[in-house]
């Protein structure tokens, strides 16, 4: 995407398979030259340098901007379409009906097809499709034979833009959810990430979850459905990728005839909610349920956020480290291999860019083992961010996710999604690159800086679901604690 935007593609396949052969011919017993074992041990070979592909940009007379990837490896075209707007972006009143729609214009059927008529003509045509929505974007993708490709098009457009809300498919989608509402505190994990979600974001968009509330009839009317639908699959809101068996001659043609009267936006006006307030005390949190296994988390706020600077591509590496590169982590090799009182422990590091994000360690353990688990947690943070790392260690991490970089590109269609999800997030045309060469550029002594720079374990929130009469008196040495129930779990509710 970087310099015209009629640069040609070149085909990901392709690169693939040089780079692959090209290993194959270095290690090949049949190669002209054969290395004994200490050879091979000491030899040095020239870096392999992967350029990713890159799909040409246009924009339609409508003014939307469509990223193109032709491949006519196989007689298929695949089309995706990515829309701001998502249940973030609106008032919590209409987050049932932000969080169907995506999902309701598949199953709903169209203004001039019931859903079954959709069906059949899905079918006939052999169209797949792919709906779904969540946060500040919904997205809708088909795929279908390139000789099908204005019919799969049209149709996906009467799909988009004239959506019928089946009534009886909407109450199906609300029987579903009232249903997972009612089934959530089956799962210990499930009440640990929602809680830990609500504690620090209180009523904010990321803390959000369905309730019985939520899905009231009126709230799913086909009047407030409509008006989401208006809000958020208009012109202004629209990105488009094609990818397959197609020239960009043909497409236009096609794009420009769908899309030239495509609605403006109307209705509820999109807006990003504010920055989330993480302030949340810190101290124990425990949701009591007579269970067998405890579930901890164990965190607080992160100051990194998304973008090209060493802090944001230090704290990717030092994730991987601390528990987001399984068995080899610190958390894993402590929790789970040394000390036997899990069978997993991770990290999760989210870096937003608008916003502050979260830094947290998570394990399940026998209620017995509790305090000790939180106690180990606490170590590992402690200890990581007390200590330099090893360049070994560091070089792992880096290695790991550089070399499962090329896997982003194996498809075309791989290719383009990603663009459209960058170009989403506002981050810069040439960002797969800037991401790699970011990763490898990572030190040591950068991943100390930012790992001293965030973790503060004292001020952690510690959440924990599980059994507190086999360890609840212990639970004071880590501050105070807060018993959740469910009149208090849910804090902070705004309707």
């Amino acid at each position: 995407m970087t310099g015209s935007f009629q640069k040609h593609a070149t085909r990901p396949t392709v690169a693939l398979i040089a780079i692959t052969l090209g290993a194959l011919a270095l290690a090949s017993p049949s190669s002209a030259q054969r290395l004994t074992p200490e050879e091979a041990r000491t030899a040095t070979f020239p870096p392999l340098i992967f350029e990713p592909p890159e799909p040409t940009q246009h924009e339609l007379a409508s003014g939307i901007q469509v990223f193109f990837y032709e491949d006519h490896s196989l007689p298929l075209v695949s089309v995706f379409a990515r829309f701001r707007g998502g249940p973030s972006l609106l008032p919590r009143s209409l987050f049932a009906a932000a969080s169907a729609v995506p999902l309701l214009l598949r199953t709903g059927g169209t203004q001039t097809l019931p859903p079954d008529s959709l069906e059949g003509r899905l079918e006939f045509y052999a169209i797949q499709t792919a709906f779904g929505g969540g946060g500040e974007n919904a997205s809708n993708s088909f795929n279908t034979l390139s000789k099908h490709f204005r019919e799969a098009l049209e149709l996906w457009a009467d799909i988009a833009r004239n959506p019928g809300f089946d009534s009886a498919a909407v109450e199906i989608w609300r029987g579903r959810e009232l249903e997972d509402v009612r089934r959530r505190d089956d799962s210990p994990g499930r009440i640990a990430i929602a809680t830990f979600n609500e504690l620090l974001y209180g009523d904010h968009p990321v803390g959000w979850q369905l309730d019985e509330d939520d899905l009231l009839p009126e709230r799913l009317s086909s009047v407030v459905l409509h008006e989401v639908h208006q809000a958020i699959f208009c012109r202004e809101n629209l990105v488009l990728g094609v990818v397959g068996d197609v020239t960009w001659q043909d497409a236009q043609t096609v794009l420009n005839e769908v899309t030239q009267d495509w609605p403006s936006c109307t209705g509820t006006q999109l807006q990003r909610p504010p920055a989330p307030d993480l302030n949340t005390p810190p101290g124990v949190y425990l949701v009591h349920r007579d269970l067998p296994q405890s579930t901890v988390i164990l965190g607080h706020s992160s100051p990194i956020r998304l973008g090209e600077s060493e802090e944001y591509f230090a704290s990717r590496i030092g994730n991987a480290m601390l528990g987001g590169a399984g068995l080899s982590s610190r958390l894993m090799r402590r929790v789970r291999t040394e000390a036997g009182l899990a069978y997993g422990a991770s990290s999760v590091w989210t870096t937003p860019m608008r916003s502050d994000g979260i830094i947290a360690a998570v394990t399940q353990t026998r209620a017995e083992t509790t305090v000790e688990a939180i106690e180990l947690l606490r170590e590992v943070l402690l200890k990581i961010a007390e200590e330099d790392p090893s360049h070994i260690e560091v070089e792992a991490a880096i290695n790991r996710i550089a070399n499962g970089w090329v896997f982003n590109f194996q498809t075309p269609a791989q290719v383009v999604a990603r663009e459209m999800i960058y170009l989403a997030q506002g981050l810069p045309p040439d960002w797969l690159e800037t991401y790699l060469k970011g990763i490898q550029g990572v030190r040591p002594e950068g991943v100390r800086d930012v790992f001293q720079k965030t973790l503060r374990p004292a001020d952690a929130v510690i959440l924990v679901v599980g059994d507190s009469t086999l360890f609840g008196a212990e639970l004071e040495r880590f501050g105070p604690v807060t018993i959740l129930g469910p009149e208090n779990r849910n804090r902070g509710r705004n309707r």
